[in-house]
């Protein structure tokens, strides 16, 4: 339907999570018929935020400060690690206002058939926090998929010989669910109500 550059913004809107090729079509031609200080502004924003933010050296939170600002502060509870998929993840978890310790950030989940082996996921990392000796709950607050039930598996079995609670989100959360789409109130049922993943 389009082609030149208006073709090869439809194509990079697109690759953006929820937009499919209408809706990526009908931004497009919005931003071209836009005041084009508004439509740069815009470009502009994205330009800064991207380049702004970076993985947090302790936690792998996406930040514009390193340590970011859960990692800095003093206050939080220092003996309970929340482990999340991603940095959305731990924002949503944040506003229910039920968890006060520090978060680890994997970036991505276990999946062999991908190529997503322990290293891809920061394992190593996460395990150097543990070792450390200082932790005595980690909650696994993952999405319940396969890739999710994978690393939570996983993770359990790495750290079974710790004397550390291995706690995982209830499943009021549906099997192949996204914690992204999950209401405040089913989160914060399904935080408050979460067990051991190890008896």
């Amino acid at each position: 339907m389009f082609n030149g550059f208006l073709e090869d913004l439809v194509n990079n809107l697109k690759k953006l999570p929820g937009i499919g090729s209408k809706t990526a079509q009908r931004l497009a031609l919005h931003l071209i018929s836009i005041e084009k200080a508004e439509a740069l502004n815009l470009s502009d924003s994205i330009k800064i935020a991207v380049q702004s933010y970076k993985n947090c050296s302790i936690c792998n939170m996406l930040s514009e400060t390193d340590p970011c600002r859960f990692c800095e502060d003093t206050t939080r509870i220092s003996n309970v690690i929340c482990v999340v998929e991603n940095t959305q993840d731990a924002y949503l978890i944040e506003n229910l206002h039920e968890f006060k310790g520090r978060y680890f950030v994997l970036n991505k989940l276990l999946s062999p058939l991908d190529g997503i082996g322990p290293d891809e996921i920061n394992f190593p990392k996460l395990e150097k926090i543990i070792n450390s000796g200082e932790i005595q709950e980690i909650i696994l607050a993952l999405n319940p998929s396969a890739e999710g039930e994978s690393t939570i598996n996983f993770m359990a079995l790495q750290f079974e010989d710790k004397d550390i609670k291995i706690t995982r989100l209830s499943t009021g959360l549906p099997f192949g669910g996204d914690i992204e789409y999950t209401s405040s109130l089913t989160l914060s049922n399904a935080f408050k109500r979460r067990y051991l993943v190890t008896e």
